[in-house]
Formats: C-alpha cells, structure tokens, sequence
C-alpha cells in the first residue's frame, strides 16, 4: 500500500531530532513535496528523455 503524502511527511518528520527548527522542517517538507511531485510526473509520463534535455541545456 502506497503512503499517503501526509503519511510520509509525518514518517519523515519524526525522524528528525527534538530540537530540529523550523528551516529543518519547512526544507524536509519542501523536499517531501518535490518527490512527490515527480512520481506524479513519471506516472503520468510527463517526462523528457536524456537526449532532448541534452538539447534544451545547450540552449540555455
């Protein structure tokens, strides 16, 4: 069974120490919310493959 989003910032969390501050926090959940944004993605197939991303980098 897949964990909900607030399953797995709550598992997350409590691995943090007592005395973690805010930052810590706010940038656990920050990075919780960017992975789950990506499987999202991948599962929608909203992805680009290595070669097309080659191109669009040489264009920056």
């Amino acid at each position: 069974m897949q964990q909900t989003l607030k399953q797995e910032a709550l598992e997350s969390l409590q691995h943090l120490p007592d005395d973690a501050d805010i930052d810590e926090i706010m940038y656990r959940l920050y990075v919780i919310d960017k992975l789950h944004k990506s499987r999202e993605a991948i599962n929608e197939g909203d992805t680009i493959n290595h070669e097309d991303l080659k191109r669009e980098i040489e264009q920056w």
